[in-house]
């Protein structure tokens, strides 16, 4: 059955279960770490198998193999783990997902009853059903499938040829690349900067706002039809980038500042006091001085 983003589906929890049975599947982790004291990297192996009853590829069961496999739970990047977290109702079917996808080279890490083999792009989708079967949020759920088909069509799939693959990477490049661009631009021309952005023009601060808005969602529907069968994916990764593009940016310089804090702070803990004692010192004489002026009167 192909989801659709217009027509609401009604979850069906009992597609997970365990390997064997039909009980409600037990999820069970066990931490592993690699690197050294300072750059440890957390991985986590599954101790037992859990099962999703594909509607199209039947039973399929995660990991193949209990003693190699590897899983980083949710693959979302830090700085996203607000609008995506980790865990959650959105955890089984991101295991599962993890155990559909491995590098070519590599042997299957998930069983099939059926027999049946899956690429990428059947991956993606499997993930994409399997969410709403744990009554993922229909947005968060549209939301992670856009982000990992942009991973898909970066990576490949094995059923695609060359030209095909460089056709959809170049549409997703491109659509990204003309998304920033524009929304730089819009940033600028909000603020007076410039005035380039046709559907902002030279208006009220609020009306440009506005524009701004319109065309965070009006262009990246546009680049988005640029991406053929991936289209839907396109329209909502591309208005999601948009729309969050600052709060990334605010929070990346925020995730910066802090990892840089944190390395001086190890390495140097001395000059990590000094520089404290700094900052501490010049917000006190802001204060000072910003109340200076009420304190005359």
């Amino acid at each position: 059955m192909q989801l659709s983003p217009w027509r609401p589906v009604r979850p069906e929890p009992e597609r997970f279960h365990d390997e064997g049975s039909a009980d409600p599947p037990r999820i069970v982790l066990e931490r592993v770490e690699a690197g050294d004291v300072h750059r440890r990297t957390e991985r986590f192996r599954m101790l037992h198998r859990i099962a999703y009853r594909d509607r199209e590829y039947g039973d399929l069961l995660v990991p193949a193999d209990l003693g190699t496999f590897e899983t980083d739970l949710t693959s979302v990047p830090t700085i996203f783990t607000w609008l995506v977290p980790r865990t959650g109702r959105h955890l089984p079917p991101a295991l599962i997902h993890d155990g559909l996808v491995h590098a070519p080279d590599e042997a299957p890490t998930y069983l099939s009853v059926e027999g049946r083999v899956l690429d990428r792009v059947a991956a993606d989708r499997v993930f994409r059903a399997a969410m709403r079967d744990t009554d993922t949020g229909p947005v968060r759920s549209w939301l992670v499938w856009s982000a990992i088909t942009l991973s898909t069509i970066w990576h490949g799939s094995a059923s695609w040829t060359r030209a095909t693959h460089l056709r959809y990477r170049v549409a997703a490049a491109a659509s990204v690349a003309i998304i920033v661009v524009l929304g730089v631009l819009a940033t600028l021309d909000l603020f007076d900067v410039i005035d380039e952005v046709p559907w902002m023009g030279d208006r009220s601060f609020v009306m440009e706002l506005v524009g701004g808005l319109a065309g965070a969602v009006v262009v990246p529907l546009l680049l988005g039809l640029t991406w053929g069968r991936f289209a839907v994916a396109g329209v909502v990764s591309g208005i999601a980038l948009a729309v969050l593009l600052h709060v990334t940016v605010a929070l990346g310089l925020i995730t910066l500042a802090y990892q840089a804090a944190e390395w001086i702070a190890r390495r140097r803990p001395v000059a990590a006091i000094v520089i404290a004692g700094i900052v501490i010192a010049a917000h006190l004489v802001l204060i000072v001085l910003f109340l200076t002026p009420f304190r005359s009167n």
